[in-house]
């Protein structure tokens, strides 16, 4: 949808909004806060829900989002994406991060546009030219490329121009704070002032330094990419002064800030999108922290042994509870909805090559891998007076749901974005007076995956690097499908640690989810954007000797039953 088009849309919707007999015409102000690679069981209470185990047991400590919990609704089933920019550009737009080209979260790599390269057909400017890492074993398959950018109607998009979460909010004073890292790595055009938000801090990369950052994000003059087609590096604003030394620190200040100044603008409601760098790497927290999280008892607990990680936790949850303390004191807590979620999975210290880091257990495997580990995230509801507290909700919502929820919380009719800017998501407002969803109110029951990219991570299934694989979850059911030639099925409710393959025991289900699959992938997703075969690839090298290689999409593509090849 074009940008020129959102007047009448924003019209229709705000008629529709009246039409609904709204009867208290204070909208509510919205804070989303979103960590990054915050797994599942690193928040105690989600831990203490999957484990039985008490939190005096545990060995991080989450006091404040526990708080939140314990004032809210808490979902025990949320999905993002496996990795973070792919999550933020579902957050935006309410769209599966596939149909927008992300597939991935790259560091900063070389694009069509920041190389100022002409774009093949077909292709788009913000499209990786090549990103892949070092990688030593035989591969049967080419990575896929993904997309850098959300479309924001420049030029360079040739009148593809996504809505946004913010500009969809044009009675709000929307605001960022953060990690953005949807905007093609600094590119002009595409940053969140862009794309329907005051930009108080922000810094459009994956990763940042928790001392000592503000010269890279104020970094306008030294463009990382030479070529790029524009003349200062928009890669990010480190906002004003706090004196605050650590980053998430900082950030907090920052945002405290804002709620104190829109707590004097009471006519004109707000929405806060706040995206923490915690705990991304690199691992960095306070010192006094990581020495009191050395010397704990609990150090081990779940896998979980790493002071400085553990520290950097406390200083995430410090800034949720400060949120909360801020909104309380101003008076705005009773009109301000509070949202807590993760961009994925925590990365898991059972895939990584050495990296220090967390453990999702008894989730099965982390940050990259579609199995729960991975895409299973903390979601987190609080709104003072009209929803319940300390309340669990067991059905399944994904990250493309944020968007219509958002705005049905603000008074507008999601349903109009359902067909005007065809989203993907439903608005999970239902689920708060319906838990149980015995209604079946929310009606957003499948759900989709691509990660078209072989990675170094280490398979949960067999210790070697990650290969492509996607994803469809319908009901309880989820089929993974890895490109090598293996497919999972797991019936996520009753097995939580994903043990259980039942591609064998349901066929017929197997088959049928991987039609649905492979039927969405090829009417959704560009070409551009998938898997290709390697030419070079050497089937006598492969180290995988108890799985070869089996190209099960062609097999389908020839009518040929799956079931006869799988393993």
């Amino acid at each position: 949808m074009n940008k020129l088009e959102l007047p009448a849309l924003l019209l229709t919707l705000f008629l529709g909004a009246c039409s609904t007999g709204e009867k208290d015409n204070q909208k509510p102000n919205i804070i989303l806060i979103l960590a990054d690679d915050y797994g599942y069981t690193d928040t105690q209470g989600y831990a203490e829900h999957i484990t039985g185990v008490g939190k005096e047991k545990m060995y991080y400590e989450t006091p404040g989002i526990d708080r939140l919990m314990a004032e809210g609704v808490s979902f025990s089933y949320a999905y993002a994406n496996q990795l973070c920019s792919p999550t933020r550009a579902s957050i935006l737009t309410g769209k599966y991060a596939g149909r927008l080209g992300f597939t991935t979260a790259t560091p900063l790599r070389n694009t069509y546009y920041n190389q100022n390269l002409d774009v093949p057909e077909g292709l788009y400017a913000h499209d990786v030219l090549i990103h892949e890492d070092k990688i030593d074993i035989e591969m049967a398959w080419i990575n896929g490329k993904s997309n850098t950018a959300l479309p924001a109607g420049t030029e360079y998009d040739h009148g593809w121009d996504e809505v946004t979460i913010a500009e969809a909010l044009e009675d709000y004073h929307s605001a960022f704070i953060g990690k953005w890292h949807v905007g093609g790595h600094g590119a002009e055009g595409y940053q969140p002032s862009d794309q329907g938000f005051h930009p108080i801090a922000y810094y459009d990369a994956g990763g940042s330094a928790y001392y000592n950052w503000r010269s890279h994000w104020n970094n306008r003059s030294k463009k990382n990419f030479p070529d790029m087609p524009q003349e200062e590096w928009k890669i990010g604003y480190a906002g004003e002064e706090t004196g605050k030394e650590y980053l998430t620190d900082d950030l907090t200040t920052q945002a405290l800030r804002y709620i104190d100044e829109r707590a004097d603008n009471p006519d004109e409601p707000f929405f806060l999108y706040f995206c923490h760098f915690a705990v991304h790497t690199p691992l960095q927290a306070i010192r006094e922290d990581s020495l009191y999280f050395a010397a704990k008892s609990t150090l081990g607990w779940n896998g979980h042994d790493d002071p400085i990680y553990a520290g950097m936790f406390r200083s995430l949850d410090n800034s949720v509870e400060a949120i909360l303390d801020k909104l309380k004191e101003t008076g705005l807590e009773e009109n301000t909805l509070v949202i807590f979620f993760s961009d994925n999975g925590g990365l898991d210290s059972r895939i990584t090559f050495g990296d220090i880091s967390t453990v999702n257990a008894p989730l099965r495997g982390g940050k990259a891998c579609l199995t729960e580990g991975g895409i299973r995230v903390p979601l987190i509801f609080k709104w003072k007076g009209k929803i319940n507290e300390g309340k669990w909700c067991d059905v399944s919502v994904d990250c493309t749901d944020l968007f219509p929820t958002i705005l049905e919380a603000a008074g507008y009719d999601p349903d109009i974005y359902y067909k005007r800017l065809n989203i993907d998501g439903r608005s999970i407002m239902p689920l708060f007076d319906d838990l149980n969803n015995s209604k079946s109110e929310y009606d957003h029951d499948t759900r989709y995956w691509h990660y078209p990219f072989n990675v170094k991570m280490r398979s949960p299934y067999d210790g070697e690097c990650l290969t492509p694989h996607s994803g469809i979850m319908e009901g309880d059911y989820k089929l993974i499908f890895d490109w090598h030639g293996r497919l999972y099925l797991y019936n996520v409710k009753e097995d939580v640690s994903e043990t259980n393959n039942l591609v064998h025991q349901m066929p017929d289900k197997t088959r049928d989810l991987f039609s649905k699959l492979m039927t969405w992938l090829e009417q959704n997703v560009k070409d551009q954007y998938w898997p290709k075969l390697n030419p070079d690839y050497d089937p006598e090298k492969e180290v995988r000797r108890d799985a070869p290689f089996v190209n099960l999409y062609e097999a389908y593509r020839k009518g040929e039953d799956i079931m006869e090849l799988v393993r």
